[in-house]
């Protein structure tokens, strides 16, 4: 045996075959899998009291003493265990994150393992060893459980190709035929460094339920049915190519006295928002509380019972029109110098080389920032040099951002603020709030004077996501 490897995982799920891959991963000298080892419910298997001394009660306090366990116990082969999406999520981390810990990745088309799963539930047989005492039942499919079943099974995968990425590391991967191929087997043995060979595979377990499909589904015309209207390769998808964003933490402003707490969204209605705050509490600005850090905004919360917190999202065109106007076309404090001149340089944006003056006119303006669309759409595809800017970065991608730390316990449209903030201050126990103003955006022109068809459409070219996660209409309408 070789030290590349201190222990390994089998991700897996119920009925993919994990028994029969256990079994015989056992058959080999040097290899030993423990069951389900950080099962919830159980600790290695249904009826045992421990794995290598480690308790269920111990397990549960510390995860990590059992995982240890495992690989101090290197010296006498080397071990392992199965591990499912819901199996204890603390020490997930900790396996996707050891070099030493190999991954094996066990598959099984989903409808097959979603009718297995059913007809096991159904007649209370788990596992097979004796032909003679099968049971057998149909098995009932239900469309909105099985997209919960796929739904779970494709997220983890996502994380685990994700963790398996980002450190450099690649698994083994075993579909559930393969299950079948002696020499596969033996190939994920010399895979984990391991110099024994099998003639044959365990014989002990036996396929449940080797009848196709439509023999084993009551209501198997209707599952057809089902399954024909999920996209399978998720061709309605909105692809997504902009890069992770941060929670923003100390853009964030919390109410003077009323235990409000605003997480604004650059190129939105920031100032309005702020006057109010303000307005509240009958106090400047230099009164709300700002310039959190996480720790300094945990204890904001804890000193604020009952806080209410909450964004203010503004319809994308007018929001590209803001940062447009305060960050590319003008020169003045604040802009952004570097990237104005790369636009016009190389992305061919018809704006004056200094802060335009009289001979700007609106039809100008207009063609200005009908290219500075365009380039949004290429931008935020990650399509050009220029950095996806937080000013015009996609709004769901910036709350998505924001969940890292907290999320909004609502999300006000900048045209209903004069309607939800007052409720949100209500709620939180202020007597008489005041209506928030909308303040007019600062640009040569106005949205108004420039918008048409084509405009709405380019914008929402560059924010399909934007349009559909939040349901915005035109601008105008």
């Amino acid at each position: 045996m070789t030290d590349r490897y201190d222990c390994f995982v089998v991700f897996a799920e119920m009925r993919t075959g994990s028994n029969f891959l256990e079994a015989n991963i056992n058959a080999f000298d040097g290899l030993t899998c423990l069951g389900e080892a950080f099962n919830p419910h159980f600790i290695g298997y249904p009826t045992a009291a421990d794995v290598l001394g480690v308790t269920q009660e111990m397990r549960d306090r510390d995860p990590l003493v059992l995982l240890d366990r495992i690989r101090e116990r290197r010296s006498d082969g080397l071990g392992g265990f199965r591990f499912f999406h819901d199996h204890d999520p603390r020490v997930l981390p900790e396996i996707l994150a050891d070099e030493r810990c190999a991954k094996i990745v066990l598959t099984r088309n989903p409808v097959d393992s979603y009718i297995s799963w059913k007809i096991a539930q159904s007649t209370g047989q788990w596992k097979l060893t004796n032909v003679s005492r099968r049971k057998d039942s149909k098995a009932r499919f239900d469309a909105a459980e099985f997209e919960a079943h796929l739904d779970a099974l494709q997220a983890f995968q996502v994380t685990l190709m994700n963790a398996l990425q980002v450190s450099g590391q690649t698994a083994f991967y075993v579909g559930y035929d393969d299950l079948q191929d002696v020499a596969v087997m033996n190939g994920l043995a010399q895979w984990l460094g391991v110099h024994a060979r099998l003639d044959s595979l365990n014989t002990s377990l036996k396929r449940q339920n080797p009848e196709p499909l439509a023999e084993k589904v009551s209501n198997f015309d209707e599952m057809a049915t089902s399954l024909a209207r999920l996209d399978r390769f998720n061709l309605t998808r909105t692809p997504n190519f902009e890069p992770r964003r941060g929670p923003q933490v100390p853009a964030y402003l919390g109410g003077a006295r009323t235990p409000l707490l605003y997480m604004p969204i650059r190129s939105g209605p920031a100032d309005a928002v702020t006057r109010w705050l303000c307005a509240l509490d009958g106090v400047d600005a230099g009164a709300l509380a700002r310039d959190f850090s996480q720790k300094t905004l945990r204890q904001w919360k804890r000193d604020h019972p009952g806080h209410r917190s909450f964004t203010v999202i503004r319809h994308p065109l007018a929001r590209a029109h803001d940062a447009f106007c305060s960050k590319v076309l003008t020169t003045g404090p604040g802009s952004y110098a570097g990237i104005r001149k790369t636009l016009r340089r190389a992305h061919d944006l018809p704006i004056p080389e200094g802060e335009p003056g009289a001979d700007y006119t609106v039809s100008a303006h207009r063609a200005a920032f009908e290219a500075f669309l365009t380039f949004l759409k290429a931008n935020l595809a990650g399509q050009t040099s220029v950095r996806i800017d937080g000013h015009w970065a996609s709004q769901g991608h910036v709350i998505q951002g924001m969940s890292e730390m907290t999320l909004p316990d609502m999300v006000v449209r900048e045209d209903e603020m004069a309607a939800y903030l007052p409720a949100l201050a209500l709620q939180v126990g202020h007597a008489k709030p005041p209506d928030p103003i909308k303040l007019p955006v600062r640009a040569p022109y106005a949205l108004a004077e420039i918008y048409d068809d084509r405009l709405e459409a380019a914008a929402r070219d560059a924010y399909a996501r934007d349009y559909l996660m939040f349901g915005f209409g035109d601008w105008m309408s």
